[in-house]
């Protein structure tokens, strides 16, 4: 009999027993896959109870964004750049001691409907303000009680339209200006050292608080300027250097041109145009001769005006005149610290109305120059 020779009950019984070892098999797999997705779930059921602890826990140690309890102190100048985000504005203010935290003032914002329209401007806050109390200020402030001064005003020109624009009288707004606490180096005159800009005239604001906040904008422009070190560096004293900046800033339109324009005063002063045909350190600028007779009707002046006797006259006084002629603006500023090398001894504006000037290094040239403008106001009512 050979060994693979098998029964017929030996054959079934076989049979039997795989059967019920599938069915076993069966069960057993039925079981282990319950099991683990008994697991899985009692995993699942971890990580969310524990997440939630997480999160919960996250709570407690963040909590609400830190805040001042308010209503805050003081008078802070703060100034809103063109295309400041809330979260830069936010930053600003921080910095300036205004709001506890970046995150505070967002979500105020986020609570004020009207916060997406806050306007860029110098505005007059408090230290330690609520962030939803710093909100509705600048809200606030963004509508009609505003004033805006423009690059290039004397201090005439700036009372008179801060009293049309805050209804304070315009002998009230002088007296504030008089009795000013200016930078040291202004020596008492604050002709040039109120910063063109918007002003808040919302809320609690008087002439003396107005006009401080002018100053304190000019400081503030000053500091960002190393206005102190780099008029040292440059041998001139800051006074001298806002003064410079304000003939800039009477005397161009466009910023493009105001470092050349500085380095044409800054070559007169020092006598490196004598050569040229200028008169030894002789300005002959017309902006200073309209300050010393308050008269800018014209860009022109005439022969009777450059020959007056006056410390403004630069036609007839060597150097600087006395202080500054104007407010100048950061860019005007910025010139009169960085001034080109070119050798540029004059320069005239040859095209009114876009503010396009001319420079030259040679009177023939300057000439040549002057002459454009000649043609130029033939045709044009600006001259």
């Amino acid at each position: 009999m050979s060994d693979l020779y098998t029964s017929e009950e030996e054959i079934v019984r076989p049979r039997r027993q795989r059967r019920r070892r599938r069915k076993r098999s069966r069960f057993g797999s039925f079981m282990a896959v319950l099991a683990s997705l008994a697991v899985i779930g009692a995993v699942l059921g971890g990580i969310y109870y524990g997440g939630n602890a997480v999160l919960n826990s996250a709570d407690g140690l963040f909590g609400e964004p830190e805040d001042f309890p308010g209503p805050g102190t003081g008078e802070v100048p703060v100034t809103i750049p063109d295309g400041a985000t809330l979260r830069a504005m936010g930053a600003t203010l921080v910095e300036a001691g205004v709001v506890a935290s970046q995150d505070a003032f967002i979500a105020a914002a986020d609570q004020n409907p009207e916060a997406r329209g806050i306007q860029p401007g110098n505005y007059t806050l408090r230290s330690e303000m609520t962030a939803a109390d710093a909100v509705a200020a600048l809200v606030e402030g963004q509508g009609g009680s505003r004033v805006s001064l423009p690059e290039g005003l004397r201090i005439r020109q700036t009372v008179d339209r801060l009293a049309e624009a805050s209804g304070f009288s315009t002998e009230e707004l002088q007296a504030a200006v008089d009795a000013a606490t200016l930078p040291e180096y202004a020596e008492g005159d604050a002709e040039g050292f109120l910063y063109p800009a918007s002003y808040d005239l919302g809320g609690e604001v008087t002439p003396e608080t107005l006009v401080a906040a002018m100053v304190a904008r000019f400081e503030q422009s000053a500091t960002s300027a190393d206005l102190v070190s780099r008029a040292d560096a440059l041998g001139y004293t800051p006074r001298e250097i806002v003064t410079v900046a304000s003939i800039v800033q009477r005397e161009v339109s466009r910023e493009e041109d105001m470092p050349r324009v500085a380095e044409v005063i800054y070559n007169r002063l020092t006598g490196a145009c004598a050569a040229n045909g200028v008169v030894q350190e002789r300005l002959q600028m017309d902006s200073t001769v309209h300050y010393a007779f308050d008269d800018y009707s014209t860009v022109y002046t005439s022969r009777e005006q450059r020959e007056t006797e006056s410390p403004y006259n630069t036609y007839l006084v060597s150097g600087l005149p006395p202080g500054p002629i104007a407010s100048p603006g950061d860019a005007a500023l910025a010139a009169a610290l960085n001034p080109t090398s070119e050798g540029s001894c004059y320069f005239v504006a040859v095209n009114l109305e876009t503010g396009e000037t001319a420079f030259a290094v040679t009177a023939e040239d300057h000439n040549a120059n002057r002459a454009r403008l000649d043609e130029y106001c033939r045709e044009s009512d600006l001259c």
